[in-house]
């Protein structure tokens, strides 16, 4: 099945490089590409790609605010693309915010060409790019300049089992299916059905979501 893609980016150059790179992979077909993130969107709603490639930066909208409309679209509109971000270290707090949007992760922009094929064929087929141990550095950074969690975001915790609420745990400190299922002795295809009841009570998306809500309830803090 091939993926289709769109790329949204200010820099014609970066939207040639990253069109040509993954145009030549056999199971992705680019669709289009746009210079800000309102057009974005629309290129988005026009072309319903699997996946947006998506810059943080950028004139007219920003990719945070066009993330949002894609991820939240407006009654009537029920196409909702996956979102991979992509930026620089010194936009990390837009990063996070995306994520909480529903955004499925983040790819650093000087990240090598193989990283980026893999990064779009993970994050369409349905899981998260959270993988890479910057971005547990990143979210664990920002988990600890916002007080744990209260509320509504603890209380949907006490829906979770027992064994649930350890996979969620270990979600959350960016452990793989395979990991997890080495730390609990569990087979994979059960850690894999423990991950999706867990999406499914919590209301969450992806293992992206995962994370930012295991951190905002308070069930894991950084530096664990």
């Amino acid at each position: 099945m091939t993926t289709r893609v769109i790329i949204v980016d200010d820099q014609a150059m970066v939207r040639a490089g990253f069109a040509a790179l993954l145009a030549a992979q056999s199971d992705i077909d680019v669709v289009g590409e746009a210079p800000d993130g309102a057009q974005g969107v629309e290129l988005s709603r026009r072309t319903h790609p699997d996946v947006v490639l998506m810059d943080v930066r950028m004139p007219e909208m920003d990719g945070l605010e066009a993330a949002r409309r894609l991820l939240a679209p407006p009654p009537g509109v029920t196409h909702r693309p996956r979102v991979l971000m992509l930026t620089t270290f010194d936009v990390d707090d837009y990063v996070y915010e995306a994520l909480r949007a529903g955004a499925s992760g983040f790819l650093l922009k000087d990240a090598p060409p193989a990283d980026l094929i893999a990064a779009v064929r993970v994050v369409a087929s349905g899981d998260a790019l959270l993988a890479p141990s910057v971005t547990r550095r990143l979210i664990a950074d920002f988990a600890k300049q916002r007080p744990a969690g209260r509320g509504k975001p603890a209380q949907r915790l006490r829906g979770l089992t027992e064994r649930e609420t350890e996979v969620l745990t270990l979600v959350a400190r960016g452990r793989s299916n395979t990991e997890i299922a080495e730390d609990l002795v569990l087979a994979e295809q059960t850690v894999k059905t423990h991950v999706s009841r867990v999406l499914t009570k919590l209301d969450l998306r992806d293992r992206a979501q995962a994370v930012v809500f295991a951190y905002e309830s308070g069930l894991v803090t950084a530096g664990e």
